[in-house]
């Protein structure tokens, strides 16, 4: 609503304020992994520069959380996360559990199925974050099962297997993390494998729309695409098992691939800036920079700004990018990291007060690390130095890795731990 009638009567003005306020309050949502923008970087201002000690003020906390590393989406006042399990279920299955962002209170449960498994305990459970698009929330297990969900009646609308139907393969034996991601009436997403590399479905039906294969693809990872805007040309970015590579959104063709060597899996989600893409891999195979190019024929290529350099290897806490600079953990060292974009070069690399793999958000000027053994930091985004501005222990953790990224939004922290999701004021 226009604000600029000066003549309205005061009661009119502050409700037109109110109004105003209430809106853009609702229009805040982080509705799949790493924001909106899939860049792990939230829009908040105005929080804290330095939290007391033991950390900043727990609002709520909410139980029914289960087992699981998938971080919180949240739209329309609602959160959403995957979990097996839960201590308020009758069995061990795992549920998509929808929540009030209010307070953590119980809207609904969905059962996807068994849960998974495989190999150590640490391994096991859930680990993919739901995808939020106006009423419907998609989430996709570990064994490839890619469900549509109402939001409102938590009911099924829709179900995809990326396997037994789009024929997908996954490059490891973790099983499937991505967050889908939506575009218009499209729901993109990668099954992994020479056949259907990536596809895209309608995503109101679940019907195939069009398939990109990339022939020499040894499976999915588990990044989630990014997409990128070049040359007049919607580009969807992703990296596989095999390779870092651009799809045109408007028919699935495939573009350009930057090959990676054969690691132990692929993880953190790419970084796109204009025409440059940031990929970091763990396992000591590095981070490189590519520029996206427009070719002769009317295409897109890419060329290498750097290649892969070592130092900036990330296993799975994710790497996020603040003005020209990226930060992130060193491999799963629990040894935080600041380079120049540009350059690849590394400003500092030093160790907090948390310990192992640290994954990452940032907002407001600030990086925030969350480190495996439950503790949750605070640093200025800044090149100059490496210094802790808050510390505190997150409560229950312990027992399995802390894993799941965090969440900043609207002035709260949301961390999930274990089988609990903790909401904390980040503001005041």
């Amino acid at each position: 609503m226009p604000r600029y009638v000066s003549c309205l009567l005061t009661c009119f003005v502050a409700f037109g304020v109110t109004a105003s306020a209430a809106d853009s309050a609702a229009d805040l949502e982080w509705p799949t992994f790493r924001g909106p923008q899939r860049s792990g970087v939230s829009d908040d201002t105005g929080l804290l520069d330095r939290w007391p000690e033991g950390g900043p003020t727990l609002l709520w906390e909410a139980d029914g959380m289960g087992r699981g590393y998938a971080s919180p989406a949240i739209a329309d006042g609602k959160i959403y996360i995957l979990g097996d399990g839960l201590s308020t279920a009758e069995d061990r299955d795992e549920y998509l559990i929808c929540l009030n962002q209010s307070d953590g209170s119980l809207v609904w449960q969905f059962k996807t199925g068994k849960p998974w498994n495989s190999g150590p305990e640490s391994w096991q459970s859930s680990r993919s974050t739901a995808t939020v698009d106006d009423d419907r929330v998609y989430t996709l297990t570990a064994f490839g099962q890619l469900y549509c969900v109402d939001t409102e009646s938590g009911k099924e609308v829709w179900k995809v297997h990326l396997e037994n139907d789009l024929g997908g393969k996954k490059a490891d034996s973790w099983g499937y993390s991505e967050s889908v991601t939506i575009d218009g009436n499209l729901l993109i997403c990668t099954p992994g494998g020479g056949k259907n590399t990536m596809v895209a479905l309608n995503k109101m039906t679940g019907e195939t729309v069009w398939s990109c294969s990339s022939p020499e693809d040894r499976g999915a990872g588990h990044a989630s695409v990014v997409i990128s805007e070049v040359f007049g040309k919607k580009v969807y970015v992703q990296i596989t098992g095999s390779s870092l590579m651009g799809v045109l959104a408007s028919d699935g063709t495939l573009l350009w691939t930057y090959d990676i060597p054969r690691t132990t899996a692929v993880i953190p989600t790419p970084i796109v800036k204009d025409d440059l893409v940031f990929i970091s891999v763990g396992y000591n195979t590095g981070g490189a920079l590519i520029r996206q190019v427009a070719t002769a024929s009317g295409g897109v290529d890419v060329e290498e700004v750097y290649g892969l350099k070592p130092a900036l290897n990330n296993k799975h806490g994710g790497v996020v990018l603040v003005g020209d600079y990226v930060f992130g953990d060193s491999g799963d060292r629990g040894k935080p990291f600041c380079a120049e974009l540009g350059t690849g070069e590394i400003v500092w690399s030093e160790r907090g007060s948390g310990k192992k793999s640290a994954s990452v958000t940032a907002a407001d000027g600030k990086v925030f690390f969350r480190y495996s053994n439950g503790v949750m930091t605070m640093v200025p985004a800044s090149p100059d130095q490496f210094k802790e501005t808050g510390s505190f222990k997150v409560p229950g953790s312990g027992s399995r890795p802390s894993w799941a990224h965090p969440v900043i939004l609207g002035g709260k922290l949301y961390l999930r731990e274990g089988d609990k999701l903790l909401c904390y004021d980040l503001k005041n």
